[in-house]
């Protein structure tokens, strides 16, 4: 896994983290971004090894040996270990890298400590343990920038729990790039070195550093100079030490992030049935049955028998109660609301538990942050739906336009009252002309039945007939009507569900799995 790897990582778990992500790590991880893109365009060819330590472990001195002169305690401007000491062997190349990391006091030196290390930078910090906040402060600052860190230990402190604690255990992800020095060995009896090594490394081990190297060394003495020597120019020479450090930095932060544990994917039957619990709640079937009673009103109005068809006109209609009956076509839905009622506590009841259930249902296998965070949105998306699935139903396209087969219905009606009318005209006629002495017309008898009669009978029968047929047929495309304007609403619906509450937690599960990708990359 490559250092550009782990950085773009870092950058996703930041975006899909978001908020999730607790303010104390998200201003650390900003800062490790800004950082670790600061440290790669200054000196990339420089290697910057820190030299930390406890009050009394020699780390001056050891600086000194390393060197060969006494430039730890000589320096005019640094009469004690109270700010970072930089000893260089390319001054012009390091100027800009030691401007950023604010170190001030720079010695230089001509012969380096190692052949292959012409490009160290070799620092010598202030006490970590300090009694002074700011001694203390610059050696946890430089302690995040170095590209490798050299703990310097004492035989009286090497087992302190608070140096081991507080400072060297914090860095184990660092062990690739750690070095720890053993110093003041000629304090102890040569058969006590290897003991003390020894259990200094099982020390060690404990902290989980387990690569760390352990040199056991006497800046008085000189012994195991050579090695330190070495085990620092093989830092510099191999040029990683700078992204390996860097790399380390993101896995240790990617160790404190919480996993959002595992993300699924939505289930297309528990968005039908949430859909369909929207739906119903939202007034679905009221208007699909108002669009099935407004069109059995209207034709019964245009097919019915014209004697008491005009009954029908008296009620009024459900989809024009509504506020979405056909004057409304061509109006602006988002101006034009519907009629509908707003709905009632069982209403609202029933789509907070849908999306709830919803919600709870996609959140499964989340940790408790994650989960928070969909509910969340969730109820945003609760607050949302009455307006947007009032709009969705105003601005569906219902069939509620009328049949072709309204006006053979309605000639064949008018057709009928004219014979019933011509019928009684005509015995009319025979009754009253000859009362003003007028010739009564012939009435021509059929089977014994008055043809005028026939006329009216058949009228009746006929436009009874033609009536209880076109209820008929109105009655079954009504209920044709009613499922068609069910579908086109459950559509909005649909997309209005899509839109509010999936999509929030299509997007908050993909950043879950997003977060977890990236979190195995930075981590690794």
């Amino acid at each position: 896994m490559t250092l550009d790897d782990r950085l773009a990582a870092l950058r996703t778990l930041r975006a899909a983290g978001g908020e999730r992500i607790p303010a104390p790590l998200a201003a650390e991880a900003d800062a490790l971004l800004e950082r670790a893109g600061r440290r790669r365009e200054l000196s990339p060819g420089s290697t910057v090894v820190g030299l930390f330590g406890a009050t009394g472990s020699g780390k001056s001195s050891l600086v000194n040996a390393l060197v060969g002169a006494e430039v730890a305690r000589t320096h005019v401007r640094r009469p004690t270990t109270s700010a970072a000491l930089a000893v260089t062997w390319d001054p012009e190349g390091a100027v800009d890298l030691l401007d950023w990391l604010e170190v001030r006091e720079r010695v230089v030196r001509d012969e380096p400590i190692d052949p292959r290390a012409r490009q160290l930078v070799l620092l010598d910090l202030p006490d970590f343990d300090s009694i002074e906040a700011g001694n203390r402060a610059i050696a946890e600052r430089l302690a995040a920038q170095v590209d490798a860190l050299v703990w310097v230990v004492d035989p009286q402190k090497y087992a302190d729990d608070v140096v081991h604690a507080q400072f060297i255990t914090p860095h184990a992800r660092h062990s690739d790039v750690t070095l720890i020095v053993l110093n003041q060995t000629d304090l102890l009896a040569p058969a006590d070195v290897p003991k003390v090594v020894a259990s200094l490394k099982q020390i060690v081990d404990r902290d989980g550093i387990p690569k760390a190297t352990v040199l056991p060394v006497s800046a008085r003495t000189g012994h195991g100079m050579l090695a330190l020597r070495k085990a620092i120019g093989d830092l510099a020479a191999a040029r990683s030490a700078r992204d390996a450090r860097l790399a380390a930095d993101v896995a240790a932060l990617a160790d404190r992030l919480e996993s959002p544990g595992q993300a699924r994917r939505l289930d297309p039957r528990a968005k039908a049935h949430l859909v369909e619990e929207v739906g119903v709640a939202a007034g679905a079937d009221v208007v699909a049955r108002a669009v099935a009673g407004s069109y059995r009103k209207r034709s019964a109005q245009a097919t019915g028998w014209p004697v008491v068809s005009w009954i029908a006109r008296l009620r009024a209609d459900p989809l024009t109660r509504l506020g979405l009956g056909p004057a409304r076509a061509g109006k602006d839905p988002a101006v034009h609301r519907t009629s509908l009622p707003p709905p009632n506590a069982a209403a609202k009841a029933r789509v907070s538990i849908a999306v709830r259930e919803f919600t709870d249902t996609a959140a499964d296998g989340l940790t408790e942050t994650w989960r928070s965070a969909l509910r969340a949105d969730a109820e945003t998306a609760l607050a949302t739906l009455p307006d947007a699935l009032d709009l969705a139903i105003a601005r569906t396209r219902l069939p509620a336009g009328g049949s072709w087969w309204w006006v053979i219905f309605a000639i064949l009606q008018w057709l009928v009252v004219v014979a019933g009318l011509v019928g009684a005209g005509w015995l009319l006629a025979a009754a009253l002309l000859p009362r003003i002495g007028m010739p009564a017309p012939e009435i021509p008898v059929v089977e014994g039945w008055a043809v005028p009669t026939l006329l009216i009978v058949a009228a009746v029968l006929a436009g009874m007939l033609l009536g209880l047929l076109g209820a008929a047929l109105g009655a079954v495309t009504a209920a044709s009507r009613r499922r068609r304007a069910r579908k086109r609403l459950m559509a909005e619906i649909e997309q209005v569900v899509a839109a509010k509450v999936v999509a929030p937690l299509e997007a908050g599960l993909t950043r879950a799995r997003d977060f977890a990708a990236a979190l195995k990359v930075a981590g690794n």
